[in-house]
């Protein structure tokens, strides 16, 4: 079955993105892969074709859609050709809504042309060395003194640390009588004093991603870099959760529709005992399975994205999207492997690289568990 999520609009940007995708990334992936992070010139070549800046305002320079569906088809068409473009993807589709939604008119002059052209790279410091999901136990502190504040702590696991130039930095500026109170997000920019990087952090997958660790020493942040309200940055967070969750999403079902055209092509070529490993019935039986599951996973996902584009995919529904998709990738790419045989544990076969990747999408965006616990309150438990 085809996907009704896109129209023919969608269909020519998607060979837009497979063309540059051809071009610029898949001949150079595997030196990035060993590099551990994707050059800076790509942001800026993809910029050129309006990537970065989908969702961008077009006086700012960007895209001006109001639609999530062609920051969807760049993440498809990365998985179709087996790339990843470092936080190129965490860039659009978590970054900036939150410049786009919360930037003051200075703000937008001075941040939105550069993110929507790839001169500027952002990212966004939630998760600290002591906390994971759970956002209300944030360390990180920021103490106002005159017209900046004074940002203290330390991030990890950081999407496109290395390579950003704006960092939206969750910090604690106050407290209340709930521990969601007093959160405010900080932009921090390349080049603070006291603002450091650490080790770019070596991972099971995803390895041309730069993962970072972020350190801030009594670094000034200008109050004039305050994102939105301060006290408020909870109620921004968990606003732009749907979008990030629904990204993870996507990403997972396209991975897993890859892995199964890969995998067919493997078997009907790859002889075991004089037969094509295709003509065997557990290969039929198996195949078929990921086919029915990765057919159910693409009906939720299309709806999913039909309702975000209408503004009614809830919290909840998210939540249930990203644990589907991501817990059907790992199935799908698990069967997958077995069928390739020792070949699926080499590095040379994609396979190998696809299993190592997927295994993070069941943790990062919210874990299974925890979102498990968000279907389970939208039930009244």
């Amino acid at each position: 079955m085809r996907s009704t999520a896109y129209t023919t609009e969608h269909d020519a940007f998607r060979e837009v993105v497979r063309d540059f995708l051809a071009k610029e990334v898949v001949p150079q992936f595997p030196e990035w892969e060993r590099r551990g992070v994707v050059p800076r010139e790509l942001f800026v070549k993809a910029g050129a074709l309006g990537i970065p800046g989908l969702q961008v305002p077009e006086e700012y320079g960007g895209g001006g859609s109001t639609s999530f569906k062609f920051n969807a088809v760049v993440t498809e068409e990365a998985a179709r050709a087996g790339v990843g473009i470092g936080g190129l993807s965490v860039h659009m589709n978590v970054v900036v809504p939150y410049f786009t939604s919360l930037c003051d008119a200075d703000q937008r002059r001075r941040w939105l042309p550069g993110l929507a052209g790839g001169e500027l790279m952002s990212a966004i410091a939630m998760t600290e060395p002591g906390t994971g999901s759970d956002l209300a136990g944030m360390a990180t502190t920021a103490t106002r003194d005159g017209d900046h504040y004074v940002l203290d702590g330390a991030k990890t696991f950081i999407t496109g640390g290395i390579n950003a130039d704006l960092v939206i930095v969750v910090a604690r500026t106050g407290a209340g009588q709930d521990r969601r109170d007093g959160l405010s997000l900080l932009v921090v920019e390349r080049g603070m004093d006291g603002f450091t990087r650490g080790r770019n952090l070596d991972k099971l997958g995803l390895k041309a991603q730069d993962t970072a660790e972020l350190f801030f020493d009594s670094v000034r942040v200008p109050a004039a870099n305050l994102l939105g309200e301060e006290g408020a940055a909870f109620r921004y967070l968990t606003g732009n959760l749907p979008q990030e969750r629904l990204g993870i999403a996507v990403a997972a079902q396209a991975a897993a529709e890859s892995a199964l055209r890969q995998t067919l092509d493997y078997v009907r070529e790859r002889t075991v005992f004089g037969n094509p490993v295709s003509s065997f019935q557990n290969t039929k039986f198996e195949l078929a399975g990921c086919e029915i599951e990765i057919e159910a996973g693409r009906a939720v996902l299309d709806k999913a994205l039909d309702e975000h584009d209408a503004g009614t995919l809830s919290g909840a529904d998210a939540a249930k999207v990203k644990v589907y998709c991501t817990e059907l990738q790992s199935r799908v790419i698990d069967r997958c492997l077995q069928l390739h045989g020792g070949y699926g544990f080499m590095l040379e076969y994609p396979i190998a690289r696809m299993y190592a990747d997927a295994r993070v999408t069941r943790i990062f965006g919210g874990t299974t568990e925890v979102l498990k616990t968000i279907v389970a309150k939208s039930l009244g438990l």
